[in-house]
């Protein structure tokens, strides 16, 4: 089976002022995520990448044409959408962090189902699927030794990363997904295996020197890219 490069969008102006963006259209990357996934094609060029999935929202697709320019295809994959976070689309997540499903969100995600929007366990659900059906179909056009991509956002990534490590949606938030990283899976028969988890090339280092909150919705690590 095959080999996963699956990427986070780069930062956008709804991931510094803290607005849950959500499925909101026109939301697109800021100048820092237009650099950040650029440099990011410069470090995945050396790689024979077959296909690219994309979440069909401007920002993921706008982040893979970025990484990938003209030289692999590139399909909008459904199942690969941000979460519906329904009424809670559009806020600020200080504003979020205050009403009484909050604690659900970052305790029991499994049991979360945003007002007139989706479960996160529906969300997980199809996006797992969406993953896994790909995987075999690119490994059954290109060989089990296939290199893909796909492109999508925060939470939906740790809802993939987290069936990969065999943890429970329930602890998912103990993943930490930052805007234009990479985590690698990798499928094959006898299981699945992950080698790399939120690399965000030299950056990481920095990252470290910074304050840090805990895990919100969306994928936040409570630290913005810089």
């Amino acid at each position: 089976m095959g080999t996963l490069l699956l990427i986070r969008h780069g930062r956008t102006p709804a991931n510094v002022q803290g607005i849950l963006a959500g499925r909101a259209p026109g939301v697109q990357l800021d100048e820092v995520g237009v650099d950040s996934a650029t440099l990011l094609g410069h470090r995945v060029q050396a790689l024979d990448v077959a296909h690219v999935v994309v979440s069909p929202l401007e920002r993921t697709v706008q982040t893979g044409e970025l990484i990938f320019t003209n030289s692999v295809p590139i399909t909008k994959e459904p199942g690969l959408l941000e979460c519906d976070y329904g009424l809670w689309q559009g806020r600020l997540l200080s504003e979020l962090s205050l009403e009484p499903e909050w604690k659900i969100v970052q305790e029991r995600p499994d049991e979360m189902v945003f007002p007139q929007g989706e479960s996160m366990q529906a969300m997980s659900d199809r996006a797992v699927k969406s993953i896994r059906d790909w995987d075999k179909k690119l490994s059954n056009d290109h060989g089990d030794a296939v290199i893909w991509a796909a492109v999508s956002h925060g939470d939906v990534i740790k809802a993939i990363c987290a069936d990969a490590l065999g943890i429970s949606l329930r602890n998912f938030q103990r993943l930490l997904i930052d805007p234009a990283s990479v985590s690698v899976i990798h499928y094959g028969e006898s299981g699945v295996s992950v080698s790399k988890l939120n690399d965000t090339g030299e950056s990481w280092i920095g990252k470290l020197k910074e304050k840090s909150t805990a895990p919100t919705l969306g994928g936040q690590s409570g630290k913005e890219q810089s």
